[in-house]
This record gives structure tokens, C-alpha cells and sequence, in this order.
């Protein structure tokens, strides 16, 4: 397992035409720490890095095929990792999670049909809903005082009783960190096999669950008209060579799932993509293990600095992800104020009304895929922003 030094060295990603550091300092400024978008400030494995510069070497990128090597990578990983037994013909190959999202609703639904979501919640489930020309149903999480969240079930179930087609769920949940139950789960899956309503599980923070929570795969509560959507994107740091996958051993619904990733032309077999996923999956887990010990090293002092700095801030409990959900509504202040007052002090994170309008007033998203020591100087920019 690697070490925290290997993470507290992190990299500089100023000039690499990335959208978390270049872009934001163009709109932002240039000295401005960004803390936002889900990526994360560390090295991909080494192993990830080797197996694309001997790929570089060969002097030709024509077309390419996704072969059984792929499957297998992806196949071994989930049995590896989460015990989830995952077929080759069940395989799906996408670019991204949302675009699969979208394949997802146009396939499986029809235009106007209803469609249940659990705000808040990222943004592109609602506009994948939107987008789409389906019909929003929200059945909102519950949050307690201390910021902790749980499915309303009641809420999900009367979404069934007016008609929704489909469910989309966020597992584990960004961003409020929840990594659901198994309990939860099956409790969820009661509710939609009752309706025959479809569930389309983002499972795409899969790798990212701290103990004692242990991660269950949609795919292993025994509801055959279940779709899970996930990538190496996130774990490895891999979001911008686009490769996802779709899991679906459903064949009458994989059949349209396919039928519809054709008629939209959507493709797939990135020579770099495929590359750096499969050496990921086949030789990353030494790298993962050491990014979830040094992730949850983080969480701790996310926790520290709140209490220290914030007093009035509630950081909702970390259960799953690297994304950090602190309510900041003690100040008084909207999320476009808090917003416009962190770009003064240098700071950026994503405001919650990106996740909710309602229920993401008053609350930032915190980034904390980065070295340590970014941790402790974002929360004192947002210190300095609020007072």
C-alpha cells in the first residue's frame, strides 16, 4: 500500500488544460485554490501512466477494438472489490456515467414518462431527466439535526402510485455521502419490484466507502429489472479519456439499452481509454487501498477544521466519496453570496443549488481529493469569505 507521502505530494495541474485549475482561475482568478469539481489532485497509479506510454510508442491510433481482456479487467475488479459477479455479455461499454444516464432513460422510458430521483442530488439527474423530455418526481432524502440523511420510502413509494417508470439512485450518494445499507437497499427494491419500476444505480463512487460502511452493488439485491452504471473515472482519475460502462443482465432491457446507444451513435474503444481502464482495474489496488486510508486521513481533518474554524457549520457525516456536504446556513447567507464571497477570498467550491435549488440553499460541496494541507487552507478562505 502506498504511502501518505505519495499523496501529500499531490501535482501541479496549472497549464494541463484541466477544468478543475484552468478553468476555474481564468473565472475566478488566478491565486484562487479550487476545491470543487469531482476530480482529484494525485498521481493516476504508475502502473496506469506505463501501460499508456507503451501504448504512445506504437506510431499508429486507428479504430480499435473493446476486446475480452476489457471485460475481464472490469469483471475481476468488481469480484475483487465489492463480491459482485458481472458476465461479459452484461457489459455495456459507454463513454460516460451521465451519457449512460441518458442512454438509460431513452431506452428504457418514453417521452413524458415520470421518473424518481432523491435530491439533493447531483445536478445531471435532473437534467438528464429534463433533458430527455422526461417528467421529474422527487422524493427528497430526510436529514436529521446533525446532517445525517436517509431515503423517505413513503415518498418513493407514492412516486410509484402516480405512475413512475423508472428510478434513478445515487449509491453511494453524492453529495451527501451516504453509502445506503443493505437493509436500505433491499428496503428500496421492495418498494419498485412492487411497481415494476425501473432501478438505474450511479454506482460510479463505488470504490470510495469507508469502514465500517460497506458498499452493496444494485446488482446483488436480486431485482431483475436493475441497471447499474459505473467507470474507473473517479477511482483512478481517469474522468477525462471517457470510458464508463453500463451492467445489465436483464437481456430484453440490455437489448434496448444497445439498440439505443446505436441509434444515437454513441461509441466507444478509445485506444487510451481502454488502455489506462484495464491497467487500472488489473493493477490498481495497492494505489486504492492507500488512496482510501489517506482519503479517510482527510475526512478527519475536514472534521477538525470545521469544528476549529466553522463552529456554526454542520459537515454532514462522511460514509462514502471524497466530497465533503457542509451546511452553511448558520450565516445567513444564499449560496450565490457565500459563492460570490469565496471568489473574493480565493477559494472555490461547488454551491449546493447544483444539487438542489431548495434543499442545497446555504450549503457547499467541498472537494477533498487533494493534499492535506489544501484541506486546512480552503477552510480558512471560507472562514475569511463568511466573516
Amino acid at each position: 500500500m502506498l504511502d501518505e507521502r505519495f499523496f501529500d505530494e499531490g501535482l501541479n495541474r496549472v497549464g494541463s488544460d484541466c477544468i478543475k485549475w484552468d478553468a476555474c482561475r481564468r473565472e475566478h482568478g488566478e491565486n484562487t485554490l479550487p476545491m470543487w469539481v469531482a476530480d482529484m489532485d494525485f498521481k493516476s497509479p504508475p502502473e496506469v501512466t506505463r501501460a499508456l506510454m507503451e501504448r504512445a510508442q506504437h506510431p499508429t491510433y486507428g479504430y480499435t477494438e473493446v476486446t475480452a481482456a476489457d471485460h475481464e479487467a472490469l469483471c475481476a475488479f468488481w469480484k475483487r472489490r465489492h463480491g459482485l459477479e458481472v458476465a461479459h455479455e452484461d457489459i455495456v461499454m459507454l463513454p460516460c456515467v451521465v451519457t449512460g444516464m441518458k442512454i438509460a432513460l431513452q431506452a428504457l422510458t418514453e417521452p413524458g414518462d415520470a421518473v424518481i430521483y432523491q435530491p439533493p442530488v447531483y445536478g445531471p439527474f435532473s437534467m438528464s431527466v429534463e433533458s430527455t423530455g422526461r417528467t421529474a418526481m422527487e422524493a427528497p432524502l430526510k436529514r436529521d439535526e446533525k446532517g445525517y440523511y436517509t431515503m423517505d420510502l413513503e415518498a418513493v413509494e407514492q412516486c410509484c402510485r402516480n405512475g413512475a417508470k423508472l428510478m434513478l439512485l445515487c449509491s453511494p450518494h453524492n453529495p451527501v455521502g451516504r453509502c445506503w445499507t443493505k437493509e436500505e437497499l433491499t428496503a428500496l427494491v421492495d418498494v419498485l419490484r412492487k411497481y415494476e419500476v425501473i432501478l438505474v444505480s450511479d454506482e460510479i463512487h463505488a470504490d470510495f466507502v469507508f469502514a465500517p460502511s460497506v458498499f452493496t452493488p444494485a446488482l446483488a439485491l436480486g431485482y431483475d429489472r436493475t441497471v447499474s452504471l459505473a467507470a474507473a473515472s473517479k477511482t483512478f482519475n481517469l474522468a477525462g479519456l471517457q470510458q464508463s460502462v453500463c451492467l445489465c443482465p436483464n437481456a430484453e432491457l440490455r437489448e434496448k439499452l444497445n439498440a439505443t446507444v446505436n441509434a444515437t451513435g454513441v461509441t466507444t474503444g478509445n485506444i487510451f481509454a481502454l488502455t489506462a481502464t484495464r491497467a487500472a482495474y488489473q493493477y490498481g489496488d495497492e494505489w486504492l487501498d492507500g488512496l482510501i486510508a489517506y482519503l479517510a486521513g482527510n475526512i478527519r481533518e475536514m472534521e477538525a477544521c470545521t469544528a476549529e474554524l466553522l463552529p456554526g457549520a454542520v459537515l454532514t457525516p462522511m460514509e462514502a466519496t471524497y466530497l465533503a456536504w457542509l451546511d452553511l446556513r448558520a450565516w445567513g447567507l444564499s449560496t450565490e453570496e457565500i459563492m460570490k464571497r469565496c471568489e473574493k477570498t480565493g477559494v472555490a467550491f461547488t454551491g449546493g443549488t447544483f444539487f438542489s435549488k431548495e434543499l442545497g440553499d446555504g450549503f457547499v460541496r467541498v472537494n477533498l481529493g487533494c493534499p492535506r494541507r489544501n484541506i486546512r487552507e480552503a477552510m480558512k478562505r471560507l472562514q475569511a469569505a463568511l466573516n
